[in-house]
């Protein structure tokens, strides 16, 4: 006797479960077989796409959001909210993302979550009083809004201790009635203002509470957990320890540019991407992906000695760049803790060229500390934290130097700005490609960034942010402390 075939109600609580338990593949195929018996349900393709956002395949879920569209999709709206998300970040196509955008905005003109998009679009792209523009028409909607107010700070010159813009925050801030999540991004936003007029002191509190507010405003989860990262350090090393294949990298291979975050690696990837032959890629999350598929279990590091399962994670590597490439261009796949995979990437592309980005640990740490990086970086939000995350990427870089030689450059941040042309040179050296004067021109190339360092990079080199940490010393004591071992000779 054959078994029945499910119910959609059934598919629904398979879909649903799966969803909950971050099963992405699973919750399509549930929902597919659920929109076979259901072709009509527009809230079901709505739900299809998000699974398959979620999973990865976002030209799927593009065409899913449209067809929920056309099916009369009620709040129409967020669809084209999420397909703007994915067209910018996933495939770099930032164009079609602000006509999606603008279709949600004709649709909704009071619908704040695509203003706020907007406003972030505008800032990747370049444009400061478009995207204040923005933020202004959702403070308009939600008077207060966090986020929006946040951003204030970083699109204007603040020179004056007593902005206005200062108290505004101050005020939107101490608002009992505050989630820890408003507190968290109207604080950083607060910190960034007075670090601007000079005010120190009251920038590091600011910079302090917005931290405690945001590992407030998450779950139990969101600690560092030292014990747990020096083990991964250690898999990491023990299972990646022979010198490269004598396979050298060729010119389809990537450029990779990895280090600490806030290292400069954003700028060394612009520099790069002004030379005529190389394409931005940006920070690609494949490779993390793949080692958090593949490599989270001891089990599962057999496959890098599988030459025909390493040949088809490169091929599709290969495949998702291709789409991405202008003809005959070098991609930088510019994802700063990708330094955590650089055995991965000798095993997927043997001798590739890996730009290691490196500053003055001080430095690097405050900017950490003072940039709202999320709770995907739990060690970010305590200055102690930092410091180990620190010591242990130190540690695993120089297992790398040792197990790679002559595949990393170290690339120092400080000397770049202050030497521009002989570190530069040195630079497209390594990388095999031929000296260009462009990359020193970078800041005026027209490009979308989507990183923290997006205003930086659009100006000429500067050297205020080397040494930075010398306004916040008093407050330093015990990071110097802990970071002087680990600090480069």
């Amino acid at each position: 006797m054959m078994a029945a075939s499910p119910s959609p109600d059934d598919l629904l609580r398979q879909a649903r479960s799966a969803d909950r338990a971050g099963q992405a593949e699973q919750a399509i195929k549930a929902y597919q077989a659920l929109l076979v018996i259901r072709p009509h349900w527009a809230d079901g393709w709505f739900n299809l796409a998000q699974a398959q956002w979620r999973g990865r395949q976002h030209e799927a879920a593009l065409d899913t959001y449209l067809h929920a569209i056309e099916l009369g999709l009620r709040g129409p709206e967020e669809a084209h909210l999420n397909r703007s998300v994915i067209l910018a970040q996933h495939l770099q196509r930032p164009d079609d993302a602000l006509l999606e955008l603008q279709a949600a905005l004709r649709l909704n003109p009071q619908y704040a979550p695509a203003w706020l998009n907007l406003g972030n679009l505008h800032e990747q792209c370049g444009d400061r009083a478009a995207a204040r523009q923005a933020y202004e028409c959702v403070l308009d909607l939600v008077p207060g809004h966090a986020l929006a107010l946040s951003r204030m700070p970083d699109l204007q010159v603040l020179t004056d201790p007593d902005d206005p813009l200062i108290g505004q925050l101050q005020q939107a801030v101490s608002r009992p009635e505050r989630e820890p999540a408003d507190r968290a991004d109207l604080g950083f936003g607060l910190g960034k203002a007075l670090d601007s007029v000079g005010r120190y002191d009251e920038a590091f509190e600011a910079y302090r509470a917005a931290n405690l507010a945001s590992r407030a405003s998450g779950s139990a989860a969101v600690t560092y957990d030292r014990t747990a990262h020096e083990r991964r350090v250690d898999r990491l090393m023990a299972s990646f320890q022979r010198p490269p294949a004598t396979v050298q990298a060729t010119p389809a291979t990537p450029i990779f540019i990895c280090g600490l975050f806030r290292s400069g690696s954003t700028l060394v990837e612009q520099m790069l991407a002004a030379h005529p032959q190389v394409f931005a890629g940006g920070e690609l999350d494949w490779l993390p992906a793949l080692a958090d598929a593949r490599l989270g279990t001891s089990q599962a590091w057999s496959w890098l000695q599988d030459a025909g399962q390493v040949a088809a994670e490169r091929s599709h590597y290969q495949q998702r760049a291709a789409k991405l490439l202008a003809p005959k261009a070098r991609l930088t796949d510019k994802r700063p803790d990708n330094f955590l995979h650089i055995g991965l990437i000798q095993t997927l592309f043997p001798g590739a060229r890996i730009v290691h980005t490196r500053r003055d640990a001080l430095d690097n740490a405050l900017s950490l500390y003072f940039l709202h990086l999320g709770h995907d970086m739990p060690y970010a939000l305590d200055l102690d934290d930092i410091a180990h995350w620190i010591a242990q990427y130190r540690r695993l870089m120089r297992h790398w130097h040792e197990a790679y030689p002559g595949c990393l450059l170290d690339l120092d941040y400080d000397r770049l700005v202050t030497e521009p042309e002989p570190v530069l040179r040195e630079l497209l050296a390594f990388c095999d490609l031929p000296w260009d004067p462009a990359c020193l021109d970078f800041h005026r190339r027209a490009a979308v960034v989507q990183t923290a360092s997006l205003w930086q990079v659009r100006q000429p080199l500067y050297t205020r942010s080397s040494g930075r940490w010398r306004h916040y010393a008093a407050h330093l004591s015990g990071l110097r402390a802990a970071l002087s071992p680990t600090m480069p000779p």
